[in-house]
């Protein structure tokens, strides 16, 4: 079982920036496909950006490329989402995700690649 925890949340103005956190609990953190989604009012839960157990791959959605950049600290089973000149667009509740081992490239956007999911921390960009 993995236990997973975001924080960091928060409002922010437009052009800001804002770096969330993913604390894992287990020992097979570094062994997994982690990701951060998304989901804004009214809207399906969409994916943001995932990160090979062993950081060498990284998705993002076409959104966010060049603003937002994920990493993880496997000796800290911490995962990180570094949100750069933030959009009121970005206002949303952010998910943290766990698979159970590694994802292959062409399902790594899909939720059900995704085995454990975090609470959520809110993210709010005003204009």
């Amino acid at each position: 079982q993995v236990q997973l925890v975001e924080s960091g949340g928060g409002l922010v103005q437009a052009g800001d920036s804002l770096r969330i956190s993913c604390a894992a609990s287990g020992r097979t953190f570094s062994q997994r496909t982690m990701a951060w989604f998304r989901q804004a009012p009214g809207k399906e839960r969409e994916f943001v950006s995932a990160i090979s157990w062993n950081t060498v791959s990284t998705y993002y959605t076409e959104s966010v490329k060049g603003r937002f950049t994920i990493s993880r600290d496997n000796a800290k089973n911490t995962l990180y989402l570094q949100m750069n000149n933030l959009k009121p667009e970005d206002t949303a509740v952010y998910y943290c995700a766990a698979a159970d081992g590694a994802v292959v490239t062409r399902t790594a956007p899909l939720k059900t690649s995704y085995a454990y999911w975090g609470q959520g921390t809110q993210v709010t960009v005003s204009s």
